[in-house]
């Protein structure tokens, strides 16, 4: 299993994560919980109508932050529009609850995948391990 795997796998299993973003100066914390590792990028989902959607077209910088069984796991980096149907496609496959408000053609749907990114896996009792993808 390759890093963005791992992290993947570990966001999957967690089933929430918390997005921070910027609105100007004011940090914004919301819960997320999708995931998708696709053509090796690890992408998240949102509306183009939503206030997050704005943020990152403003600053595209954010961190997201999963916890579980006493770990948790940061990844921060640069989120990335893409466009592409397949890959909003493979989003709502892998999420098809979503399909009642997300259509790929509906001009909202929105998936980002991170660029330049470091994922840093912590806990209490361990030494943190960083990685870059």
């Amino acid at each position: 299993m390759n890093s963005v795997e791992r992290i993947e796998k570990f966001i999957d299993e967690a089933q929430t994560y918390y997005l921070a973003t910027l609105e100007g100066n004011q940090p914004r914390v919301r819960p997320f919980g999708t995931i998708l590792l696709y053509g090796g990028k690890l992408y998240i989902q949102t509306g183009k109508a939503k206030s997050v959607s704005k943020q990152l077209a403003v600053n595209p910088k954010a961190e997201i932050c999963a916890f579980k069984d006493g770990k948790w796991l940061r990844v921060s980096g640069e989120l990335v529009n893409d466009d592409s149907r397949d890959a909003i496609v493979a989003m709502l496959e892998k999420y098809p609850e979503l399909k009642a408000m997300y259509d790929p053609d509906d001009g909202n749907t929105q998936v980002l995948y991170f660029k330049n990114a470091t994922a840093t896996f912590s806990s209490f009792t361990e030494a943190p391990e960083t990685l870059t993808f």
